[in-house]
């Protein structure tokens, strides 16, 4: 893997890079301070960020509904050793602030360009998982021309799909009425059998202790969310890093955006965690793939 890696960064730098913008290697980048660092969103609320490095392309990893960016903990330093790479608290998780008036996937996307502007990055390619998959469409909707790229980790499935709209009112009333032990089923349901049990306690524990009102919000943000209008309006390759647990409908997404999937197959949503390995490999692919495919149409 170390090996793999050290080749994948040389070859970013001195094959890839050529005619971005006129920057050939990373070292003309003026790299911003490592680490932890805020910034405000569109509507005030402060949003928590850490630098893992500067590169190009540089990874903005989002985590999906109430997760974290301690949740990409496994990728997080393996995509840094051949790729920028910088992890985002969205606005009501993690140390990100809780205050906002109305919550929606657009001032979600509003926090990661936020992220994205103040850090000063450019080649991004944004990856979310779950709800972050939509989130970093309206991300790249956003900042045409900055991010070059979107990936969808276990989501981004099925443009073609409708919601059963009492199916939804019955979930979101079953959450306002009991969100710990409501998230606490639905989250499990979305492990695969076989997952170590002592994996799919944390990540429920976790999940299902935040605040429930905003939990609440977002599920009904989710559901409005237009995927097919984000799809379109991207304006960049959209690939997807999927389970099998659920299928994919890639013929309808690609009527919408240049879409392809990578599918893992034995493992359900939280690939982070089911499949930490395979999913750095599959995401270092990726991106390779989508830089390589903006050099040759460039």
């Amino acid at each position: 893997m170390q090996r793999q890696i050290a080749v994948v960064a040389v070859f970013i730098m001195a094959t890839l890079l050529a005619g971005c913008g006129g920057r050939t290697t990373t070292e003309e980048v003026a790299e911003p301070v490592v680490g932890p660092g805020t910034v405000a969103s569109a509507d005030g609320v402060e949003i928590a960020y850490t630098v893992h490095r500067i590169g190009a392309p540089n990874l903005v990893l989002v985590h999906g509904w109430m997760c974290d960016q301690s949740y990409w903990d496994e990728q997080a330093p393996v995509l840094a050793e051949a790729f920028g790479v910088v992890t985002v608290d969205l606005a009501g998780h993690g140390g990100s602030g809780v205050n906002r008036a109305t919550w929606t996937i657009a001032s979600l996307g509003d926090d990661v360009a936020a992220v994205i502007e103040k850090v000063g990055l450019d080649q991004v390619i944004v990856a979310g998982h779950s709800m972050g998959g939509r989130v970093a469409l309206d991300a790249a909707r956003k900042l045409p021309g900055t991010v070059v790229g979107v990936i969808g980790i276990d989501t981004l499935k099925d443009a073609s799909a409708e919601w059963d709209p009492e199916e939804v009112e019955q979930f979101i009333s079953a959450l306002e009425q009991d969100f710990p032990n409501t998230c606490d089923s639905f989250v499990r349901s979305m492990f695969v059998a076989d997952t170590a049990a002592v994996v799919v306690d944390e990540v429920a524990s976790d999940m299902c202790s935040g605040p429930g009102e905003i939990g609440v919000a977002l599920i009904r943000a989710y559901v409005a969310f237009d995927l097919p209008e984000g799809l379109a309006q991207a304006g960049v390759p959209v690939r997807a890093i999927n389970g099998d647990k659920s299928p994919t409908n890639v013929e309808a997404n690609r009527e919408l955006a240049d879409f392809d999937v990578t599918l893992l197959e034995g493992y359900g949503h939280f690939l982070m965690q089911e499949a930490p390995e395979e999913l750095s490999q599959a995401m270092i692919d990726t991106t390779l793939a989508i830089v390589a495919d903006r050099e040759n149409d460039g």
